[in-house]
């Protein structure tokens, strides 16, 4: 399929073709539609989860928050232990297995949160002209752990993760300004250029996702990620908890005009 098909479906066509076995990245898919990060946790942490994405609102904007034991919601009318192309498991802050379903490990106790996620503003760069290039090269966009501290709450705590997009030097000011309006999902970057200044070493070796697409004249540019509750989850230590895998995200019943800021 092309990628205009991919942008053309609805949230319930995505979520069709992703139950019957497509794996890959959602960049680019249903256009006008917000796309999440998911963690579940069981019960007994979901409050400092709350608490969590409460205090650090740009890497953790909440978009949705299950009943215990619920696989959907008004927010998200598909199942949520299969309608993701993939999902990682964690036992005490391990990866311990990569799904395409996880019917069989789903609890009545686990809470799913639902996060805002950048490529929902994707789409309106790419409209301003601001090319995602990750997409163009069928790339997940990559995604690195930083030194960017967040608040702490109950009993979780986490360092910032980032996702990069290079932007040229004289579109960076019009970025700022089209994803300022969506604070819904990461709203504005968090820092521009240098990455050695936010602990980033080396952008060619990306934490999570694919090496960056980058052109001469480009700036690195860097926003707030949902993958930061996973990094939350390997330094926290939950007992449990399942999450998508990066970059292939819940496509939702939420309208990306519904999270624009005037």
């Amino acid at each position: 399929m092309t990628l205009e098909t991919w942008r053309s479906l609805t949230p319930e066509q995505a979520r069709r073709r992703l139950r019957d076995g497509y794996t890959g990245t959602t960049s680019g898919w249903c256009d006008g539609w917000a796309q999440a990060n998911l963690l579940a946790v069981p019960r007994e942490q979901a409050f400092d989860l709350m608490l969590f994405a409460q205090r650090n609102p740009k890497a953790c904007p909440l978009l949705d928050v299950f009943d215990p034991g619920a696989r959907s919601s008004a927010r998200f009318q598909g199942d949520i232990t299969t309608d993701l192309p993939a999902y990682r498991v964690y036992e005490r802050g391990e990866l311990v297995a990569e799904k395409t379903e996880v019917t069989g490990l789903w609890r009545d106790d686990l809470v799913a949160f639902l996060f805002g996620c950048s490529f929902s503003f994707e789409r309106a760069l790419t409209e301003a002209g601001i090319e995602m290039r990750h997409t163009t090269a069928g790339r997940t966009v990559p995604m690195y752990r930083t030194t960017i501290a967040c608040e702490p709450a109950g009993v979780f705590s986490s360092s910032m993760v980032v996702s990069m997009r290079g932007v040229p030097a004289s579109r960076v000011p019009d970025a700022v300004r089209i994803c300022a309006r969506y604070p819904a999902v990461h709203g504005a970057p968090v820092h521009i250029g240098d990455p050695g200044s936010i602990g980033i070493t080396d952008l060619d070796t990306p934490d999570w996702g694919d090496p960056p697409v980058l052109r001469d004249g480009d700036v690195p540019v860097f926003w707030a990620c949902g993958v930061t509750p996973q990094a939350m989850v390997m330094e926290s230590r939950p007992e449990f908890a399942i999450a998508h895998a990066p970059g292939r995200m819940a496509i939702t019943d939420i309208r990306e005009a519904d999270l624009i800021t005037p």
